[in-house]
């Protein structure tokens, strides 16, 4: 009898020193909310921006002692439109707490999917979100979605390339018409760069072939300069655009510092790393706090980051020193990168 009592003592102890080691393990430490987040394709830009969530959402859920569980439901939709619907129904069927939609048309796509749910969604990096619909206004949204925008100050981009080129006199539009986060943007700069008589030349695409012809129609075309907004299907080919229209010695400037990144002599806007940890924050507010999306604002952000590729600086023969300090009195962090896939320390700021 007594080597039985032993026994079950013996088992009991085990099951209690499991149960403690469990307790330490990530799925145990409390609360696990379930995180969709969904990119719209790969790309610099959007992948930094998941990064940083993803790294913000662990970094708040072991302060908190929750667990964000977004590893099993994130996805890729590879800029297809009928992907992402699916990837919004399985969200919904897989009973997620919350939303992440990367990119304008992520979030138009899951605000459809996802109409007749109570599922809360944040949009991240949405350049127009009051124009394409997604929310009624920026300081209350008035539903069930809200997040962060990229919004492009598009007079200083303007006012960028003349700090470079005073002389400038024809400027490329390169930009794909079906991306809202462009058309906007594109009819701003129009009107900004008639008014101080520069004409500019249009070139389209939907996808990387057809960017890069554009690339190469603006080249033949003469312009002096390349503006891109926020725009990602010239983002997800600017490897390719930016060698074309450097070795034409054509500088090219987009709407992100992930365009300098891949090549692009200079990219302006807000900084992606932060606006990520900012989504992921109101997500934690959403989800711990109980904060109601329709009267959280939509967060913007400084548009003065500006980064400037030091390759292909050197590749449009311009001195690196003469070239910030024209762009001082605009930019408000200046950047220098070197070309690489993934944003990491060897990014500094500029002296």
């Amino acid at each position: 009898m007594k080597k039985w009592i032993t026994l079950l003592l013996a088992l009991a102890m085990m099951c209690s020193l499991a149960a403690c080691g469990s307790a330490d393990s990530p799925s145990s430490t409390g609360t696990k909310y379930k995180v969709g987040i969904v990119n719209y394709l790969d790309d610099a830009s959007l992948n930094q921006i998941v990064g940083s969530i993803q790294a913000q959402l662990d970094t708040r859920g072991k302060e908190l002692g929750v667990v964000f569980d977004y590893a099993n439901y994130s996805d890729n939709a590879q800029g297809d439109a009928g992907v992402l619907n699916q990837i919004g129904q399985d969200l919904i069927a897989d009973e997620v707490d919350l939303i992440i939609a990367v990119a304008t048309p992520t979030a138009i796509t899951l605000r459809s999917a996802t109409e007749d749910t109570e599922t809360p969604l944040l949009v991240a990096a949405i350049s127009d979100p009051v124009g394409t619909g997604i929310v009624e206004q920026m300081e209350v949204p008035g539903g069930r979605i809200t997040g962060t925008s990229d919004k492009l100050n598009v007079g200083s981009m303007v006012d960028l390339m003349l700090a470079n080129d005073p002389e400038l006199s024809t400027v490329g539009l390169l930009y794909n018409t079906a991306q809202d986060s462009s058309t906007a943007a594109i009819a701003e700069a129009k009107t900004l760069f008639a008014a101080k008589g520069i004409q500019c030349i249009e070139k389209t695409g939907s996808n990387t072939d057809e960017v890069q012809l554009a690339a190469q129609a603006l080249v033949s075309a003469g312009v002096d300069a390349v503006f891109t907004p926020t725009d990602n299907t010239i983002m997800a080919a600017e490897m390719s655009v930016s060698e074309i229209l450097s070795e034409a010695g054509i500088p090219h400037f987009g709407g992100a510092d992930s365009f300098a990144l891949w090549g692009a002599f200079c990219g302006y806007g807000v900084k992606y790393d932060e606006l990520g940890r900012k989504t992921a924050d109101m997500a934690v507010e959403i989800l711990v706090n109980g904060a109601d999306p329709a009267t959280m604002p939509v967060a913007t952000f400084d548009n003065g980051n500006v980064s400037i590729n030091t390759e292909t600086c050197d590749a449009l023969g311009y001195e690196l020193q003469q070239v910030k300090e024209r762009f001082s009195d605009i930019a408000s962090n200046l950047v220098e990168l070197q070309t690489k896939t993934e944003f990491d320390s060897a990014s500094k700021p500029a002296n």
